[in-house]
């Protein structure tokens, strides 16, 4: 007996699922500042915005290991300095499944969802995604 008895389709957008309390910061917040930010509001993730709001960059908790590995934690360093420059986004209207292989391909767990002049709605993750797909799964049993 096949997996799936015939292709089914789930028109789920990124909107859909993304998280839209967005944690946000600029260039020159410290690393310890925005540790201290992903502690307090229990993300993964931050993103770093210009000026104009719009996203210049990306902190995750892997660069805040390299930074504490690389002895740059502590030192009062501005964010920018380990900030992933012009992150892999993506918009609210791309299907899941497109952004899974867009995850997958450029091998990132975090994306900045952004509108059309490149400022910050929303994020999704790894985990937004396998939230999504435990629930779907739970519906087809």
């Amino acid at each position: 007996m096949p997996l799936l008895k015939r292709k089914r389709e789930f028109p789920l957008k990124v909107s859909d699922i993304m998280v839209r309390d967005l944690v946000t910061t600029g260039r020159d917040a410290t690393i310890q500042e925005v540790a201290r930010l992903m502690f307090d509001r229990g993300v993964g993730s931050v993103v770093i915005v210009d000026e104009k709001g719009k996203v210049a960059g990306i902190v995750t908790e892997r660069d805040m290991v390299y930074a504490i590995a690389g002895d740059k934690a502590c030192k009062g360093l501005p964010i920018w300095t380990i900030m992933t420059e012009n992150p892999v986004t993506i918009s609210p209207n791309t299907l899941i499944v497109e952004a899974i292989d867009k995850m997958r391909s450029l091998n990132v767990r975090h994306m900045p969802v952004v509108d059309d002049e490149g400022r910050p709605l929303g994020m999704v993750s790894f985990r937004d995604i396998a939230d999504a797909a435990a629930l779907l799964l739970s519906i087809l049993r």
